[in-house]
């Protein structure tokens, strides 16, 4: 079993990046421990195994499980490993929307207070425990955090009236969807039209009419996913691409954006099939002795599984 190391380990790799540190950054748990099973090899491996082959990418995906505070704590050490050994790494992230990107920058460049950043860019419920170590890292370090996601109220927009939607947009909000949107009927959908299913209002079979809306609406939601994840993709690229040359880009998404190299991360990779992946996906488990590797192995490359909450 590989463990990482406390909160204070974590909170001192934040500081260690000159005068702008400041505090030690919170990561929401005191301890991030957890397993890692390499899919390919079907072992458990140990974390330093994980930094050396998650290192060679150009584009690595943490599919995270939102609300697991060792999934978070992983997903620091994942990215200060990362930037051990690269020379450039660009960070970006599901949690904050395109249209937001300039107080991202400012913030970033220290132009701007870390209050008037958190009051204007939408950050998560949770941002302070669950990603603002992420952001501090990338600050201390002088990396580009990437605001990677579509405006909500876009996507929103999407879910009601399709990717006709689109088509009706303005300049000013055409510029914060991607270019190319492309949403097949694929395995994609499959996983998500079940997942839809399995939120559906009811008990009962539904009659011809309830089959009829419930599939029209998972289409219209489905695009709305495919929205995000087409913004999502674009963005990683375009980063990657901006990048100076050896950098690596590293993503943070919901495991649903990213798992089996679908959604998000297949976006990406139609964009540059050239570039290396690596899929991360975090489990949650409540006995990490009894994780089983197997069963989870096609989610991505290396499964993390974390010690879930009480």
């Amino acid at each position: 079993m590989a463990l990482l190391g406390g909160a204070s380990m974590l909170s001192t790799a934040c500081a260690s990046g000159g005068a702008r540190s400041g505090a030690p950054v919170p990561i929401g748990a005191a301890a991030a421990a957890l397993r890692v099973y390499d899919s390919k090899a079907k072992r458990f491996i140990p974390f330093t195994q994980l930094a050396e082959a998650a290192a060679k990418a150009d584009l690595v995906f943490f599919g995270e499980q939102h609300d697991d505070p060792a999934t978070h704590a992983s997903e620091l050490a994942v990215l200060a490993a990362l930037g051990e050994r690269r020379p450039g790494v660009v960070v970006t992230l599901e949690m904050f929307e395109r249209d937001v990107q300039p107080l991202v920058d400012q913030y970033l460049a220290g132009t701007i207070s870390e209050a008037n950043f958190l009051a204007g860019s939408r950050p998560w419920d949770r941002y302070t425990t669950d990603y603002r170590a992420l952001v501090e890292l990338a600050r201390v370090r002088g990396w580009p955090v990437v605001a990677a996601n579509v405006p909500r109220r876009l996507a929103s927009a999407v879910s009601r009236r399709g990717l006709a939607l689109l088509d009706t947009l303005n300049a000013a909000d055409r510029r914060f969807m991607a270019q190319e949107h492309l949403c097949p009927k694929d395995a994609y959908y499959t996983k998500f039209a079940e997942t839809m299913t399995g939120h559906s209002a009811g008990g009962g079979p539904p009659t011809a009419a309830d089959a009829a809306a419930m599939a029209q609406m998972t289409d219209k939601f489905y695009e709305a996913q495919c929205v995000k994840d087409e913004a999502m993709g674009e963005a990683i690229v375009n980063a990657w691409r901006a990048a100076p040359k050896g950098a690596i880009v590293f993503q943070v998404d919901g495991a649903f954006h990213s798992d089996a190299g679908l959604g998000t991360v297949a976006r990406a990779r139609r964009r540059a099939p050239e570039a290396k992946t690596v899929v991360l996906s975090a489990v949650p488990v409540a006995d990490l002795a009894k994780a089983n590797g197997k069963e989870h192995a096609a989610k991505g490359d290396y499964i993390l599984f974390t010690r879930a909450p009480k």
